[in-house]
Parts: C-alpha cells; sequence; structure tokens
C-alpha cells in the first residue's frame, strides 16, 4: 500500500507540473489572488557563449571579477525572496502566499538563491541583492531578482545572475528561462520566443534526468569563458566538467 502523500508534497507536485507545462504563478499584492500564466511570448536567456550567446558587459565584468561581493548560493532562500518581494518596488507581485510556497520548493530541493554580501558598518555581513528560482531537471526558471544600492549594493543582482549563468553551464543546464524580456535583461542576451517555440525547448530540458544542481561553487568569473570554468572546476575538490556524472 502506497503512503498518501502530505498536503505539502501534493502542492510541490502541482507546481512543477505546471512548470513542466509553461506556466508560472504571479500574486496581486493587492487581492493575494494567485493567477498561472503562460504568455504567448517569453523570456529566455542563452546559456552558449558566443556573439549570439550570454553576454556580460565590460564595466559588470570587471565587478564580477573584483570580488566585491561574497557570493553565496541557498544561504538565505528566504531573506532572498522576501528581499524580491518588497512592496515598494515597482510591480511588485511577491506576496506571503507565494514565499511560503517557494520556501516549500527550496526545501524540497527544487528552489535555489543566488546571494550577495558584503558587511555593515559593524562588520557584520548583510544581505545585498539576491535572485532565486526553480530548478526543474536541465531547465532553470528565474523568477526574481534584487539588490539595495542603499546598502553598497549596486550591481548585486546582476553579479549573481553571472554566478548562476557559470553555476548552470557548469552543471550541464540548458534552459534559462526569465519569464519576461525586458530591457534589463536584455544587455546580457536575453531573446524573446514565442509559446510554441518555448515549449518545444522546456520538454527536453525540464526532462533531463541527469541534471542535477549539485554543489555551488563561486568563481572570479566572467561567464564568458567556459573552457576556463571547467577548467577551474576540475582543480577544486569533487569538479567536474559540464555533463559530467557526479
Amino acid at each position: 500500500m502506497s503512503r498518501q502523500r502530505t498536503v505539502a508534497e501534493q502542492v510541490i507536485a502541482e507546481i512543477l507540473a505546471a512548470y513542466r507545462k509553461g506556466f508560472f504563478p504571479m500574486a496581486d499584492v493587492r487581492t493575494h489572488e494567485i493567477t498561472w500564466h503562460n504568455p504567448e511570448i517569453r523570456g529566455v536567456m542563452p546559456l552558449d557563449p558566443g556573439p549570439e550567446g550570454f553576454h556580460v558587459p565590460r564595466s559588470l565584468r570587471q565587478r564580477v571579477r573584483s570580488g566585491r561581493f561574497r557570493i553565496t548560493c541557498d544561504r538565505a532562500f528566504a531573506a532572498t525572496i522576501v528581499g524580491c518581494a518588497d512592496p515598494r518596488r515597482q510591480g511588485a507581485w511577491i506576496d506571503e502566499t507565494i514565499v511560503r510556497t517557494y520556501r516549500l520548493l527550496h526545501d524540497a530541493g527544487y528552489a535555489h538563491s543566488i546571494e550577495a554580501w558584503l558587511p555593515d558598518e559593524a562588520g557584520e555581513e548583510r544581505l545585498v541583492g539576491g535572485l532565486y528560482g526553480v530548478a526543474l531537471g536541465g531547465a532553470f526558471f528565474g523568477e526574481s531578482m534584487f539588490s539595495r544600492p542603499d546598502w553598497g549594493g549596486t550591481d548585486a543582482s546582476k553579479v549573481c545572475l553571472v554566478h548562476l549563468v557559470a553555476h548552470l553551464r557548469r552543471r550541464g543546464y540548458t534552459l534559462l528561462d526569465t519569464q519576461m524580456w525586458n530591457w534589463h535583461l536584455e544587455q546580457f542576451g536575453c531573446r524573446e520566443v514565442e509559446r510554441e517555440a518555448f515549449l518545444t525547448m522546456l520538454k527536453p530540458a525540464a526532462g533531463r534526468r541527469s541534471v542535477t544542481w549539485g554543489e555551488f561553487v563561486a568563481l572570479p568569473t566572467d561567464a564568458d569563458e567556459p573552457a576556463a570554468e571547467r577548467a577551474d572546476m576540475k582543480r577544486l575538490p569533487g569538479g567536474n566538467a559540464p555533463g559530467a556524472p557526479d
């Protein structure tokens, strides 16, 4: 006799099933109504290097290489999503229900965050930027990102994005969904794709069971040099080349 799923497990299964079909949830922070979206035009960030691939502006590349921020993964998932949910932000769409739901996904190993830290006046580290999203097979669905320039976190979320792309490449991911295209993401090479084209990309990517999130290692990289990244990873304990078995 099989064990009955808990309510949390049922919620997680339903959400992942929706993601596999191209849907993602958003909340109205005023009415608290959750709606599911599968837009006709989708934003996709290329993971490949080269002129048509992921691009890091020169000034941001210098910021990444400077090591200004300490970059971590899943150290402060709850704080990261709360930072993204700041109701003062234009277009805020993350409410308490969304926060609780994605914390369930995080606890189950499907949602991850990349965080940027700086010391405050007392020398204590504080979160100055980050991003979070959902990993499913070889697809990563970017949900939101934030930064705190008032705490010295200018470009913090962008630096996190660069490290995210480097990690996804190393682990063998093939799709980075940004949900929507905007001018902020265009500078990195984000492009628009029609729904049918996106679903054609999504099915094989999400079905790649051999791809796992694995251990995150923050490297001083601009994510434009995958060959160098592979060499660096091999020099680390337990490092794997992209697509290599754990």
